[in-house]
């Protein structure tokens, strides 16, 4: 069986905010978990203005109780 993983870096689009990131962070976790990926990763980046994730420890807590199976 093939398992799949995604690793997110939690991107800030254009005209977006860190936090619509984290918003879409969440969203694409739930979805991942839907269509049956295994695990979600999640990058850690500082000192730049395109990511949101400088934090991954608190993002997975948020991501782990918003989905029920994967591996976060």
């Amino acid at each position: 069986m093939l398992k799949l993983s995604v690793l997110d870096q939690s991107p800030i689009r254009k005209g977006g905010t860190a936090s619509d990131a984290v918003h879409e962070t969440i969203a694409l976790a739930k979805a991942c978990e839907e269509f049956g990926y295994e695990r979600y990763w999640l990058a850690e980046h500082h000192n730049t203005n395109s990511f949101a994730g400088s934090t991954p420890e608190v993002l997975i807590a948020r991501v782990a109780a918003e989905t029920e199976r994967m591996r976060i």
